[in-house]
């Protein structure tokens, strides 16, 4: 299990800013005139299938595959814990399967969408909503001083903006420790890796925090509760909606986060301030 954890502040899954099939170097001239290289980000396509179908085609960076499409199923409630009896990705098609062992009925309602890459822009289903019926999240403390700590932490690690900007990062943390750091184009996509690995690898959400770079919206609110992690954290501001839902479904919600400042607009009860 992936939950047995050290007091290493490295996270156990993280991104590879030396992966060079991330990022691509593009050449150019800057303010004076002077010729520059600099590399930039990514993107590709990844499409989804559920059995035989077809469900969404997401621009990505491309790493973690598998992840995104467990997370990404997870998510929009086609997939619970358990279901997959495999993942099959296959690099030349940019194409991934997740199968499980009944056939789905999904072909019904789905049409074949794309996510773009868009931070306003991701695909959401009715089905996340009404997810939300009856849910309730766990009752977790969030010390005050550990989000103080874990923004330190995140701000400091290597990651693929510090090298070429242009992505949004979402960590899942435990206590101090930041444990899955994913990053990609979308911050919808990057969230969506993270469920994934809890999906693989069982990991309980109860007394987690989902840290994200992105902005506090509906769609982010409702990814994190129903993978039932009871805070969400970002250093970016708030949506109405986001606020709404989050105070509907009793989720912490932390944004602003800059230093030792930041603005709680929903489920305050949980935050554990210091003496």
């Amino acid at each position: 299990m992936a939950e047995n954890l050290s007091e290493s502040s490295n996270p156990i899954l993280g991104p590879d800013p030396a992966d060079e099939s991330l990022t691509r170097a593009v050449v150019g001239r800057d303010q004076t005139g002077r010729k520059v290289e600099m590399r930039v980000i990514e993107e590709r396509p990844l499409t989804i299938y559920l059995n035989r179908t077809e469900v969404v085609t997401a621009m990505t960076i491309g790493d973690h595959p598998e992840l995104l499409a467990l997370g990404f199923l997870a998510n929009q409630g086609m997939l619970a814990r358990g279901e997959a009896t495999a993942v099959e990705y296959d690099d030349d098609l940019a194409v991934v399967v997740v199968r499980t062992a009944k056939e789905t009925d999904y072909e019904a309602k789905l049409a074949r969408k794309v996510r773009t890459s868009g931070c306003a822009v991701g695909t959401v289903f009715g089905d996340m909503m009404e997810g939300l019926e009856g849910l309730r999240l766990p009752e977790a403390r969030v010390r005050v001083a550990d989000l103080y700590a874990l923004a330190h932490k995140i701000n400091t690690m290597p990651s693929l903006y510090l090298e070429a900007g242009a992505i949004h990062g979402t960590v899942l943390c435990e206590g101090t420790r930041p444990l899955v750091y994913m990053e990609d184009v979308g911050r919808h996509n990057a969230v969506d890796k993270v469920a994934g690995w809890m999906l693989q690898e069982g990991a309980n959400p109860a007394n987690k925090v989902l840290y994200t770079t992105g902005r506090l919206t509906s769609e982010m609110v409702i990814k994190c509760a129903l993978m039932g992690i009871p805070a969400l954290v970002s250093r970016s501001g708030f949506t109405a909606w986001g606020v709404e839902i989050a105070q509907k479904v009793g989720l912490t919600l932390v944004g602003r986060m800059r230093g030792e400042r930041f603005i709680c607009l929903s489920g305050q009860e949980r935050l554990e301030w210091p003496e």
